[in-house]
């Protein structure tokens, strides 16, 4: 593993920072081996565009059909494990007084490794609900068989406290975020004192927007991306490469930690 070299200023930022705030993408993810929605999809479902099958027409249209496909999604968080950047991120939480963590991820990685300010903007993949009364529901482990993509249509399930159909637990495109967890992500942008973008691509919108927020509000931002990115210019550090790669050199080089 190549060791990188952070400037000063970066490491000076970060030790002396009281409130942090970390966004996290879909490559964050992607180094743990759940794929993106821009990767070709595998198994059954390989002549299919998964932007297509995330959407409240495709399961009105279909419900058996996009149930089964989140199922094997589903199996594949289950199947993850969180990767060096999860748990360098966990490391950073622990040593920070005020931090939060914003992820567009619905998986449950970041958890998992041990962090717990949490704002899910997306969903969550492991918590369905009910279409009618919004309760929650929790489900088995789905199997080994769904996890290989050999089952492509599932029912939805029932709720059974008033019987409408259960969903995904997820934000669909043209949906709204969540008010709560959009509202609380917005402020903790704007009280910040440094700001992480790791792994996402800085497009998909309204989450994209917090960057500019920080950035407004004079915070030092920071992105950790292996590609580059139209906010390369914009942010104080651009850091190229692997999140699993990067933050843990960083975590390790700010708080004096051994690797």
């Amino acid at each position: 593993m190549t060791q990188q070299e952070f400037p000063l200023s970066l490491i000076t930022a970060l030790r002396a920072a009281t409130r942090v705030v970390v966004l996290t993408g879909a490559g964050v993810s992607a180094e743990s081996g759940i794929p993106t929605f821009r990767d070709k999809q595998t198994g059954l479902w390989e002549n299919f565009d998964a932007a297509e099958l995330a959407t409240r027409y495709a399961f009105d249209r279909d419900p058996a059909f996009v149930w089964g496909w989140y199922e094997w999604r589903r199996a594949a968080v289950q199947k993850a494990q969180p990767n060096p950047a999860h748990l360098a991120i966990a490391t950073m939480e622990t040593r920070v007084p005020q931090f939060t963590l914003i992820t567009q991820n619905v998986d449950d990685l970041h958890e998992r490794a041990g962090s717990r300010n949490i704002l899910h903007l997306h969903g969550e993949i492991s918590r369905p609900y009910c279409e009618g009364c919004r309760q929650s529901h929790v489900f088995p482990r789905a199997t080994p068989k769904i996890a290989l993509g050999g089952e492509e249509r599932i029912e939805p399930p029932r709720c059974q406290s008033c019987g409408a159909r259960i969903r995904p637990g997820v934000v669909w495109f043209g949906e709204a975020l969540p008010d709560g967890a959009w509202a609380s992500a917005r402020e903790s942008a704007r009280q910040c004192d440094v700001f992480f973008c790791i792994g996402t691509s800085s497009l998909v919108q309204p989450a994209a927007s917090l960057t500019d927020l920080a950035i407004d509000a004079g915070a030092t931002t920071i992105q950790v991306n292996p590609d580059s990115t139209d906010i390369d210019d914009l942010v104080t550090f651009s850091l190229r490469g692997p999140a699993g790669t990067v933050l843990p050199q960083l975590v390790a080089e700010t708080w004096n930690i051994p690797q």
